[in-house]
């Protein structure tokens, strides 16, 4: 699917339907064309960014691209092309996947292409573009600004829910750690894991974008890329504290698993050790020889079964007051 729209200083957005009404405004001097392709199949992207804007080959290779890319930015001189990747709304946690959105940024021209049928940054700017007037008043840059402050701003939300589980699991795995317990971590850990492996080189290229390394970025939008800048400043460093409260819950799971069993062995080593010399007397007394002390007293049993249970509460005894249990 392909949406245009053309921006002009203090006049209404104009929507534009097809290739045609595009080409005439590709090099306006007095306003600045977006054209966003959505679910773009091969031929579309064909025919916007090879047989329309011309773009380099490799660019267009690389939104025809199924697998992962890392976040980056290069400048083409007429153009700047870049890579940034959405979070994709999931209900579990668990289930992180992230989505590529490719820039074409130039002087009068922003081109963006998913291979989404609907991502949620760019529809929130489709629907401020409609409210908001005021994106006429400034460049394509800021309208890039836009969008990847969107993106950048979907990544708090998840950043909180993680948050909100690893103290979940932290109780957890404090009151009863159970094997599930462990699982829910490792899973966490990966989400953290990658969610990490997509903001690094996003925060670089954005940092790229802050400063005076491209004229096509205004001075003054440069700000605005800063803010996005601090964002994914501030949210990596709430990963990072994310990961190590996961390590460390971790830890504790394996001291506690390994505590408990350090005390089923202390207790099952004290009866061991009890029954030691009472399965001793018992083997004494159950030998076949024909003349056993007391063996043959009425009431030999009853001697030998207390004095067992004497040596029983003796050692009891002598386990409690050495603290052992």
């Amino acid at each position: 699917m392909i949406r245009s729209a053309y921006f002009e200083t203090n006049q209404p957005v104009q929507f534009i339907s097809s290739i045609e009404e595009i080409k005439p405004r590709m090099n306006s001097k007095t306003g600045y064309l977006w054209v966003s392709l959505e679910s773009a199949t091969e031929d579309e992207v064909n025919l916007v960014l090879r047989d329309t804007f011309k773009f380099h080959p490799l660019t267009i290779e690389d939104c025809l691209s199924i697998g992962y890319q890392v976040s980056k930015v290069d400048d083409f001189i007429s153009y700047l092309f870049i890579i940034a990747h959405a979070i994709k709304p999931a209900e579990d946690l668990h289930e992180l996947e992230t989505l590529e959105l490719d820039f074409f940024l130039g002087e009068n021209f922003l081109v963006t292409c998913s291979t989404e049928i609907s991502m949620s940054p760019v529809e929130k700017v489709w629907e401020r573009v409609h409210k908001d007037f005021r994106l006429s008043n400034f460049g394509s840059d800021f309208l890039c600004h836009a969008i990847l402050d969107a993106l950048v701003d979907e990544y708090m939300p998840l950043i909180d829910q993680m948050d909100t589980e690893v103290e979940i699991l932290e109780d957890s795995v404090l009151e009863k750690p159970a094997p599930e317990t462990l699982e829910r971590l490792l899973t966490l850990k990966h989400s953290i894991m990658e969610l990490r492996r997509v903001i690094s080189p996003q925060r670089e290229m954005v940092n790229r974008l802050t400063r005076d390394e491209f004229a096509l970025i205004d001075p003054q939008s440069r700000f605005y890329f800063r803010d996005i800048y601090d964002h994914l400043v501030r949210i990596q460093d709430l990963s990072d504290t994310i990961r190590d409260i996961v390590s460390g819950a971790m830890d504790i799971y394996l001291n506690s698993t390994s505590l408990r069993l350090n005390e089923v062995m202390k207790a099952l080593t004290i009866v061991s050790t009890i029954f030691l010399p009472l399965s001793f007397i018992a083997g004494v007394f159950g030998m076949n020889f024909t003349t056993i002390p007391i063996a043959t007293h009425p009431l030999g049993f009853y001697i030998c079964g207390v004095g067992m249970l004497l040596i029983g509460l003796a050692m009891l005894i002598y386990f409690r007051w050495r603290k052992w249990f």
